[in-house]
């Protein structure tokens, strides 16, 4: 489905369902007898549309397991974004619950049964990761858990979710992405009478991701596939990683289709250098375009040959990743890889990749970032200067640091 379809949705299906349930658990509240509920062991976490969040929500999934230890962790997500999952490990696979998205029949009929599976959870809480979606909302609201977190607009212009969370989380557009995850996690342990959630302090150190070190059979034998489909790769051991693509959830994140060619002859006057062009299979036509630009057969187009959860792989063997700000730039940050990132409509501060080794380039003009949680990250711009204004220099020079 369209992202300016799932968007009308939770607007105009969404609004008057969040303030019908708003209205019927007000009246429930005030006419059911008091009775003890219990408590439950399971926590579900929701974050349904994108895959990089998957990963810069891995810091606050590993603090439950410190927090709660018997606690078993759920997942919800788009069925398209599932594999993103398997690239930290951190939720069992038996445990994630998807629901397809493919149109609005598949999405509703999904919608059901995530609920009636929730509902029949031993549920102690369910986390709203999503940045006031009001499908999600209603989602963590008919799960049945009692405590329910989130994050709430108080005096603020965000969009509105009506009063379905126990827990209202406010969030801080000041900090990074990954400590507000935390804290709504945090949520749940202060007192139920503090407003707003969450009064805690958290340092870069608690958003460090666990290194991912590769299966050494795994390696070997996705090593061999590799150099079987592109022997040119055996040839030139310095693989540089090119990934012109961007989600279509914000296709202003692109860097210049000539920036990247300018940048890839310049890579390839290195000796040793082969260049990979990753992305979809529907993306392998314009990596094909691309790489017929260059006329080099030291460029490999991957586009489809690697599964996302072979991009690991790929990774550690790889010497650095040149990426426009997508979920790329977060797959490669359990393993350590070299990255350089490209940031426009939106800023590293709040979702720069939990990588040690990535190197930001943001340009910095006056209007940018333009997207934020209040708009829907949805921009009004017609032309992203912010990406054009990054050189080709800039991004050569932090490659070199």
């Amino acid at each position: 489905m369209k992202v300016d379809n799932m968007r009308r949705i939770d607007f105009w299906v969404g609004v008057p369902l969040c303030a019908l349930l708003t209205a019927v658990s007000w009246l429930w509240r005030r006419v059911r007898p008091a009775t003890a509920r219990k408590t439950g062991r399971d926590i579900l976490f929701i974050e349904l549309s994108e895959m990089g969040s998957t990963i810069l929500a891995d810091p606050a999934m590993r603090r439950v397991q410190d927090n709660f230890p018997d606690a078993r962790l759920y997942f919800l997500i788009f069925a398209a974004n599932r594999p993103s999952l398997e690239i930290t490990g951190t939720i069992s696979p038996e445990q994630v619950l998807t629901i397809r998205a493919d149109n609005f029949v598949s999405l509703a009929l999904d919608s059901l049964r995530a609920i009636w599976t929730m509902r029949r959870l031993d549920l102690m809480a369910s986390i709203d990761l999503e940045l006031f979606s009001r499908y999600s909302a209603l989602l963590t609201f008919l799960s049945g858990a009692k405590q329910r977190v989130g994050f709430y607009r108080f005096h603020n212009e965000g969009l509105y979710r009506g009063e379905l969370l126990t827990h209202r989380v406010a969030y801080n557009p000041h900090m990074h992405i990954a400590k507000n995850f935390l804290s709504l996690v945090e949520a749940l342990s202060e007192p139920q009478d503090t407003v707003p959630f969450s009064k805690s302090i958290f340092s870069d150190d608690d958003i460090r991701l666990v290194p991912h070190a590769p299966d050494p059979t795994l390696l070997a034998g996705f090593r061999s596939r590799l150099l079987d489909a592109y022997p040119v790769l055996a040839r030139h051991p310095r693989w540089i990683i090119l990934n012109p693509n961007s989600s279509e959830l914000m296709p202003l994140r692109r860097w210049p289709v000539e920036r990247y060619l300018e940048l890839a002859r310049r890579l390839l006057e290195q000796d040793g250098v082969a260049l990979v062009l990753t992305g979809t299979a529907s993306e392998r036509p314009e990596a094909e375009a691309i790489a017929a630009q260059l006329g080099s057969e030291r460029v490999a187009v991957l586009c489809g040959f690697t599964r996302l959860t072979e991009l690991p792989l790929l990774y550690s063997l790889s010497e650095a990743m040149v990426t426009n700000d997508s979920g790329p730039a977060h797959f490669a940050a359990p393993s350590g890889l070299r990255t350089v990132v490209l940031f426009g409509p939106e800023t590293p501060a709040l979702y720069g990749a939990l990588n040690p080794n990535a190197r930001f380039v943001f340009a910095g003009l006056a209007c940018s970032p333009c997207v934020s949680a209040s708009n829907h990250r949805k921009s009004a711009c017609t032309e992203a200067r912010c990406m054009t204004a990054i050189t080709v220099e800039a991004v050569v020079a932090q490659l070199a640091q």
